[in-house]
Order: structure tokens, then sequence, then C-alpha cells
């Protein structure tokens, strides 16, 4: 059912520092920062041959980043993402199979402008995941 990694996201207190280690002192090639008031968060993407680095930074204090960072505040790997052929069809398998989709468990656009959901960490060792329709 799952494709390709897509994506490792990492909360972080200040965007513009994490995307200065990225950039300058690993020579990545990075994303402008994009806000995604919808998912209460910033983001950039650092570009790898393979796949993306996503940091996330907290767009105000309800933000499920700053959350994130209440708990962990040198910040750290916040949630993986994975490609889904039909996010819809890999939904309801996971639902069947006893799996918790986060929220109303409707997809919503992300960062990417696909559909995205989010599945329960408890359900997959501890790690939050994230679907994506390629």
């Amino acid at each position: 059912m799952i494709g390709r990694l897509n994506h490792v996201a990492i909360a972080v207190s200040d965007i513009d520092a994490a995307t200065a280690i990225y950039r300058d002192t690993l020579g990545a090639d990075v994303s402008s920062r994009q806000e995604q008031p919808d998912h209460g968060v910033s983001t950039v993407f650092i570009n790898l041959p393979n796949t993306k680095i996503e940091l996330l930074e907290p767009l105000g204090d309800d933000s499920p980043i700053a959350k994130f960072l209440e708990k962990n505040p040198s910040g750290g790997i916040h949630h993986v993402c994975y490609e889904v052929d039909d996010i819809l069809v890999a939904r309801d398998k996971l639902v069947a199979d006893g799996a918790r989709v986060l929220g109303d468990g409707e997809p919503k656009i992300g960062a990417h402008g696909k559909p995205v959901l989010f599945l329960h960490p408890k359900d997959f060792l501890g790690t939050l995941t994230e679907l994506e329709e390629a």
C-alpha cells in the first residue's frame, strides 16, 4: 500500500536558523518558507536526491508543533510521510484493519497541495505517520 518516503518532518523553534544549518552548513537546496495556517505551521522543505526533509515551526501557541516543542524543547523528528496511490482507499483499508486516523478522518490539503491524513502514533510503533496521495 505505501509507496515512497515523501519526507521526514522535524519540528524546530526557529525555522530560519534551522534552514541556515541545512543551506549554509550542509549545502542543501532549500525551499522558501511557506505558512500553512490550516495546519498551524510554517514549513521549509530541504530537497534531497531521494526524498525531502520538512522543517516545521509553530504558527501560534495553539499549533500542534508548539505542543510538541513544549515536550521536546530542542525539537526533533515529528513525523514521517509516505505516499499512497489513493488516500481514500488507503484510509478505508487501514480503518478496517483497526488503525486510527487522526482528526475527523477526512483528508486535508497538505503543504504540497495534495490530500493528506495522519495516523495515530500508537498504531505505528510510536511514530506519527502522514499519508500523502501521490
